[in-house]
């Protein structure tokens, strides 16, 4: 009887497994949409301390460093900020991609009762801003940046319905996320669409190729990741001589990432019940290598459990949120704010139709969308959420950032109104944050 005990105090006097009690509790921690808000956040904060610094010079030259090499027929020579943009952001679309096809497979945009009204709602906080943006900007050098506006930040969005907790419904954050998931496709559309430069075909045909290798490597059954992050690679160089956006690249590739896993879990229970059987075997004749081996193999056989897009999504999320958005907003952030530049931005037909667009349209948009959905019967509010609720949520849809800033990147060819377009993401998004919490807040769980 004491024999038992004594394992189990083993056990847990073992390094590894305090480490892992530790260790626990603050990754779920980490992963939460909180930390990657307030990690992205203080990125930005510090690309606009350093731009308006005593140091300034050293952040643009910085972000202004060539990076060039050439390996066959891999080939680049670009500045760092490019890379970041260009490259970095890939896998960020990646991520989004995945997302998408998640969505579209299991969530809430799996079936036409379930997208009817996330579809609607974004639709509505796409063209509503848009049209917003071009009454202040219908001609001219601002007139090509009416995409700015019409997508939503999903690190924020869901970072602020995250502080809100149990004061709201469950279900609302469910329709937050398909909203903000169809939001970024329709941003991914247009982005290939309406912002693509002259194309070059030879590359993008070289492109295609590539992408066509990837998928029948797959149908083949080919597992190797390094062999996949190669051609990827291969594939967004040519992506990128062509003229069509490279993160567009990250989006195709999540297309066809699979979902099924290679191992069906009912085969899964007769390997590893086998494998138990023969553990038991193993550790009663004090065979520890062959226990050891039946554990990889019974991991083994977990991992195949799990389909790849699952996984992928699961292992490359963090550094999404952790690294690759961090850097993309101290690459892309540092604005100088001088009483010249902030006047010139007071009057700007572009920072007011980014503000007014994000900050009025998108409340206006997914309101009244959603609200004409249900009138028809398209759709229907779930029972916990009220149109209190549903306002609260378009406030938070304005929540441009991160798409908002990318889009400013490529829409503008002068730095100038790129800048006055970022200064009305900042001001916009940040009241949308701080109304569309304080809303919600008030409104409470049972929308009162």
């Amino acid at each position: 009887m004491e024999e038992k005990p004594r394992q189990i105090s083993k056990v847990l006097r073992e390094p590894s497994y305090l480490v892992r009690a530790v260790r626990a509790p603050i990754q779920t921690f980490t992963h939460t949409e909180e930390m990657g808000a307030i990690v992205l956040l203080a990125a930005a904060a510090v690309a606009l301390g350093w731009a308006n610094s005593p140091w300034s010079d050293s952040y643009f030259n910085f972000w202004r460093i060539d990076i060039s090499f050439d390996i066959h027929i891999f080939a680049i020579s670009e500045d760092l900020e490019h890379l970041v943009n260009e490259g970095l952001m890939a896998v960020f679309f990646f991520v989004v991609g995945l997302e998408i096809k998640r969505e579209l497979l299991h969530g809430e945009l799996s079936s036409f009762r379930k997208a009817a009204l996330p579809v609607v709602a974004a639709a509505g906080g796409m063209a509503i801003p848009a049209l917003i943006y071009l009454l202040f900007n219908p001609s001219g050098d601002g007139a090509a940046g009416w995409g700015v506006p019409v997508a939503t930040d999903i690190a924020f969005a869901l970072g602020v319905l995250a502080l809100l907790g149990r004061r709201i419904p469950s279900e609302l954050r469910v329709f937050l996320l398909g909203l903000a998931v169809v939001g970024d496709l329709g941003a991914i559309a247009i982005i290939a669409t309406f912002y693509a430069e002259t194309i070059n075909w030879a590359n993008l045909g070289l492109g295609l190729t590539t992408f066509v290798a990837i998928v029948a490597c797959m149908r083949m059954g080919v597992s190797s990741l390094g062999f996949y992050l190669i051609l990827c690679i291969v594939m967004w160089q040519f992506f990128l001589e062509s003229g069509i956006h490279a993160t567009l690249a990250g989006v195709l590739v999540a297309a066809v990432i699979p979902s099924e896993p290679y191992l069906r879990r009912r085969d899964y229970a007769v390997a590893v019940d086998d494998l138990l059987h023969d553990f038991r075997l193993a550790m009663a004749n004090d065979d520890e290598e062959k226990a050891q081996t039946i554990v990889q193999q019974i991991e083994m056989l977990s991992r195949g459990t799990e389909g790849p897009m699952e996984r992928l999504e699961s292992v490359v999320h963090p550094w999404v949120s952790f690294v690759v958005l961090p850097v993309f907003a101290l690459a892309n952030a540092g604005i100088v704010f001088t009483s010249e530049m902030l006047s010139e931005a007071g009057g700007s037909p572009v920072t007011l139709g980014v503000a007014v667009a994000l900050l009025v349209g998108n409340p206006l948009g997914t309101l009244g969308t959603t609200w004409l959905a249900v009138r028809l019967g398209i759709g229907q509010l779930p029972s916990t959420v009220t149109w209190k609720h549903v306002l609260g949520t378009g406030f938070l849809a304005g929540i441009g950032f991160t798409v908002s800033i990318f889009v400013a990147g490529i829409a503008f060819d002068d730095p100038a109104l790129a800048d006055q377009a970022k200064i009305g993401i900042f001001g916009a998004s940040l009241t949308a944050g701080v109304v569309g919490y304080l809303f919600l807040r008030l409104v409470g769980a049972r929308g009162s």
